[in-house]
């Protein structure tokens, strides 16, 4: 089966990305008995309409989407001359995992972000869920351990 990767508008597609939110949720996400999934897409629009948001799209043959990466490009708060890409999220669809697409669509990623300029792009992967191999497989550096805890407030 053949991919295609693309940059598109997240606004445009969003009507088609709102059906694979709920399967990446219940694949992902802690505490889903307590937080419920409840994107604020006006915030993602927002951002893309400022330039600051990066959504690249996986389709397969059939022009599905069936993986993306969403990304927010500003200047970083502790360094202004640093325009730097933090990753909000990630996900291609079990059924089209294995076939290196995370991969793929990841130095998709890294050459728009070097056509734009971008300075340090910061990932990240879920421990339950775990990515390491392939952020270390395109040379990402382990720089941070985040932690979470769920206070019920």
């Amino acid at each position: 089966m053949s991919f295609s990767i693309t940059i598109e508008s997240f606004a445009e597609c969003l009507d088609e990305l709102k059906p694979l939110f709920p399967i990446h949720y219940k694949e992902l996400a802690l505490n889903q008995d307590e937080v419920p999934l409840d994107p604020q897409y006006e915030v993602y629009i927002a951002r893309e309409q400022a330039g600051e948001l990066l959504f690249v799209v996986v389709r397969d043959e059939e022009e599905t989407i069936v993986g993306y990466f969403i990304g927010f490009i500003a200047p970083g708060l502790h360094y202004q001359t640093c325009l730097t890409c933090t990753m909000d999220i990630f996900y291609v669809l079990q059924g089209s995992r294995g076939s290196q697409l995370g991969f793929r669509l990841f130095k998709f990623v890294e050459r728009e972000l070097r056509y734009r300029g971008v300075n340090r792009w910061f990932v990240g992967s879920k421990c339950h869920k775990d990515a390491s191999r392939l952020f270390e497989a395109l040379e990402f550096e382990k720089v941070e351990v985040y932690y979470s805890k769920f206070l019920g407030v």
